[in-house]
Formats: structure tokens, C-alpha cells, sequence
């Protein structure tokens, strides 16, 4: 999020995650992070078994078996300890003492991963493609939508639009400039299917006038941050979006999602959750 807008190359910026490993897994999928841990177990494996090759082997080892001597390695990385085979030498021995500490920190390290990444706090939030700019109670508003896609509710749900811009300073400097957007609600009590956010485009509104050419010239990003309270685990969740240029629409409208059933009850169609008619 809050990347510079269409036209803008970015460089000597390192990688997201390059030097942070623990964040890198956090972030990784459960498939890739489940991936990297094996690889990192069964590496360890081979390097103990390479070691206990060089300091004498283990008894009951086939001679020349690299197989048995990782396996050995990991029924005493794991603790497991069958008894069939043993270290034959004391240098043997003083491997073995090092690969239950780093067994130990392993299964710790592990742990505390494992446990980080299932207990995570996640939002399953849905922001429309879009977002457009349209008449409604006679006056210009940008709108978007947002929907809770799991059954329960969003406590507290709170808005935050920032509109990003180049600008130029008095000092002729070009920058891309934050500004808030104010929300005609910024609070929800309660978000448990859809909410329409709109922003009124007034006078006092930094839209006011603009044009689709306006907003390509100025390179027009509108950043949404929602933070709420989850309903079921009491925790706090955030979830965000980006609106670049070609996401924002002029002289359109979302298609309505509601209707009435014949019993009077309202049915709320989530497949026109992204369409725009004509505004």
C-alpha cells in the first residue's frame, strides 16, 4: 500500500522481507512456511549425519551408510531414541550433545512459529474493484464498498481514507503528498455483510472539480486502512486496499445488491457486489 501512482518507477528499494526472516514466514503461505521448516529439518539431518560419518559413525550403522547415520540423527533430534544404534565415539558423543540443543531450539523455534502464524489475527474483508464517483442526494460523492465475508461481525469498524498526490513544494520539490479524506461515517458499529463508504465531494473537499484528466495528471492513489474488533476472537484486525487511477470511475454507480422477496424479507445478491451501471 502507499505506493507512488501509475508512471513511477521505483528503485534501490530492497526486497519486502529480505532481511527478516520471521516476518517472511509470518507472511508466507501455510504450504511454503510447512516447506521451509521441513527443508530446514531434513538439511540439519544430513549435516549431523555428515558429521557423525567423520567422528567414527554410530554403532550397528551400515558401513558407508549416509541413510542410517541421518536416520540416527533424526530419531535423536526428535528425541525419539529407538536404542538400536549409538554413537561408537566419544567425539561421537559430543555431537550427539550438540544436536539435542539444536534439536531443543528447533522444535522451540518451530513452536513459537507455528503458534504465531495459526493465532494471527486475519480479516476476511471485500473491497469492491472499484470505486465511483457519482451523484447521490444532489451532490458529487466518491463512494466504495466493503463487505465482511465471514457470518460473524466487525465491532467498531473504523475508516481511514488518505488521498495521495504529487505535488510540488514552494521549493519547486516534487512529492507525493498524504491528505485525509473525511468519510461521511467513519465508524460502523457493526459490519457484518456490506457498507457503502462515501465521501462528499463539497467545497471544502479536495476532489472538488476534479476530472478524470485532473487526477491522471496528479497521479491520484486513494489508500483504505479499516481497523475494527472481531467479534468472535476479540481481536483487533486490519485489512486495506489501494484505488489507483484506473480504479476510479467517473459518472458511474454500484448496481444495487438489495430486493424484496415476496414475503417481504430482503435478499441482498452478492454477485453485483463489483458491478457499475451508468451514473
Amino acid at each position: 500500500m502507499f505506493e507512488p501512482g501509475g508512471g513511477s518507477v521505483v528503485v534501490g528499494l530492497p526486497a519486502p522481507g529480505a532481511h527478516d526472516l520471521y516476518h517472511s514466514l509470518l507472511r508466507a503461505s501455510w504450504k511454503r512456511t510447512l516447506g521451509a521448516l521441513a527443508l530446514a529439518f531434513v538439511v540439519a539431518n544430513l549435516v549431523f549425519a555428515s558429521l557423525y560419518a567423520a567422528t567414527g559413525g554410530v554403532a550397528n550403522a551400515r558401513p558407508g551408510s549416509l541413510a542410517d547415520l541421518f536416520f540416527f540423527s533424526v530419531e535423536t533430534m526428535s528425541t525419539v531414541g529407538y536404542g538400536e544404534m549409538y554413537p561408537a565415539t566419544r567425539l561421537a558423543h559430543s555431537v550427539v550433545v550438540v544436536e539435542a540443543l539444536c534439536g531443543i531450539l528447533l522444535v522451540a523455534t518451530t513452536t513459537g512459529l507455528v503458534f504465531a502464524k495459526f493465532s494471527r489475527p486475519t480479516a476476511r474483508l471485500i473491497f469492491s474493484r472499484k470505486a465511483v464517483i457519482a451523484t447521490m442526494d444532489g451532490v458529487p460523492t466518491l463512494m466504495f464498498r466493503v463487505a465482511n465475508a465471514r457470518g460473524n461481525a466487525i465491532v467498531a469498524a473504523e475508516f481511514h481514507v488518505v488521498l495521495i498526490r504529487t505535488e510540488r513544494s514552494v521549493e519547486g520539490q516534487t512529492i507525493y503528498r498524504m491528505h485525509d479524506l473525511p468519510l461521511a461515517r467513519t465508524r460502523v458499529p457493526s459490519l457484518t455483510r456490506t457498507y457503502l463508504a462515501m465521501h462528499r465531494i463539497d467545497e471544502t473537499s479536495l476532489l472538488y472539480g476534479a476530472t478524470k484528466e485532473s487526477i491522471e495528471r496528479d497521479e491520484v492513489q486513494l489508500a483504505v486502512a479499516l481497523v475494527g474488533i472481531d467479534g468472535t476472537t476479540s481481536q483487533t484486525i486490519y485489512a486495506g486496499h489501494d484505488y489507483l487511477l484506473e480504479d476510479i470511475l467517473f459518472g458511474a454507480r454500484f448496481a444495487d445488491m438489495l430486493s424484496e422477496l415476496p414475503d417481504g424479507r430482503l435478499r441482498v445478491d452478492f454477485s453485483r457486489f463489483d458491478e457499475v451501471v451508468p451514473g
